[in-house]
């Protein structure tokens, strides 16, 4: 992280990242988080349903919840906002959220290196030790712009391989 690059701070940046685009139209907000740690809430809303008769969130934007939750826990303890992709994110539903219920998202970010980040976390619907979903996965990250490493290689005499 540069001197000039003020560190990540996600109660800060969920004011941005939510009040445009798939995770504003979710109408995600931001929750809490730690050192390593963010938690988000997905509110209940009618045309999220995943069932017309079944008052209970759909499965996807409880996805999409978790992704976002765990792409910030990486930005939260690697300090810096920079580019990520999901690689892997696997849910494990243990049951149906509380109908007309709000789902919140717990993600931690266990260990980085310099190509990935690995996540694990729970969804719940008000009591984490009775949790919706399990998630773990993987993120490809990228520390710096690779032109930026490519110009750096060039100028110093390097290749650019």
């Amino acid at each position: 992280m540069s001197s000039q690059q003020a560190r990540f701070d996600p109660k800060e940046a969920s004011k941005f990242f939510f009040r445009h685009g798939h995770s504003g139209w979710l109408g995600l907000t931001y929750r809490d988080h730690g050192e390593n740690w963010v938690e988000l809430e997905l509110p209940w809303r009618e045309d999220l349903l995943g069932e017309p008769d079944r008052p209970v969130l759909a499965s996807g934007p409880i996805v999409s919840l978790m992704d976002m939750a765990s792409g910030m826990s990486i930005w939260q303890t690697t300090g810096s906002f920079t580019p990520i992709a999901t690689l892997d994110l696997r849910v494990d539903y243990q049951r149906p959220a509380r109908e007309r219920g709000a789902v919140y998202g717990r993600v931690e970010c266990y260990r980085t290196t310099r190509s990935a980040a690995f996540v694990r976390g729970i969804a719940h619907d008000g009591d984490p030790d009775d949790p919706v979903a399990h998630v773990a996965g993987v993120f490809m990250t990228i520390a710096s712009d690779p032109r930026q490493k490519m110009e750096t290689a060039k100028s110093e005499g390097g290749t650019d391989e």
